[in-house]
């Protein structure tokens, strides 16, 4: 049977670097867990690591996605109207927010009730994998999951500054190759999307 749906509200970001470090970003300030955020890595040598805040963000995460390696540091994540500041364990990111996109503004054109459908985001599925290659809407998560992806706005990141340790991961670029923790990838242009994510589970 079918369980409710968990239901998370928030906003991920994705941008490459230089050194060939991609991060993938979710803040969530309403989820089942309370308001948290977490971390994807992916190292130019394909090592998948999750910065998590809690064993249970952790178990979570882990069982909907792929890592080579998880780790339990504190994650804080500050997001104003132009910035978001990122520190991770040994992860320091600054994130520059640009004006929302004309996709940004068709998404936030849909009704709320509409875009947050299941049967809504199944539809759209194929379109969004023309317009922005890479990203999916609808898939398995394995574990009898399924997640929805609820796209309510998009800016871009016009700029991003990255550190792992002492390192400086070097200027932004795209995320290319695309990230492989799950089903699909962020865009490859770095943005910033508002999402509703939907998790059902059989």
């Amino acid at each position: 049977m079918r369980q409710p749906a968990e239901r998370f509200e928030g906003w991920i970001g994705g941008v490459g670097t230089a050194s060939g470090l991609r991060l993938v970003v979710g803040h969530w300030p309403t989820s089942p867990y309370g308001p948290f955020s977490d971390v994807m890595l992916e190292h130019p040598d394909g090592h998948r690591v999750l910065l998590a805040p809690t064993q249970q963000v952790a178990d979570f995460v882990a069982t909907t996605y792929t890592f080579d390696e998880v780790r339990l540091v504190p994650v804080d994540m500050q997001v104003d109207a132009t910035t978001g500041h990122l520190r991770a364990g040994d992860l320091d990111a600054t994130l520059h927010l640009g004006r929302r996109t004309p996709l940004g503004l068709l998404l936030r054109a849909v009704p709320t009730r509409l875009a947050t459908a299941p049967r809504w985001i199944a539809a759209i599925d194929a379109v969004a994998r023309r317009v922005l290659p890479g990203v999916r809407t609808v898939g398995s998560a394995g574990h009898g999951r399924t997640e929805y992806y609820g796209a309510r706005d998009l800016h871009r990141i016009t700029d991003a500054g990255v550190h792992l340790g002492d390192e400086d991961q070097g200027p932004m670029t795209d995320v290319d190759p695309p990230v492989r923790f799950g089903f699909g990838s962020t865009p490859t242009t770095p943005s910033w999307v508002r999402i509703t994510t939907l998790v059902t589970t059989s």
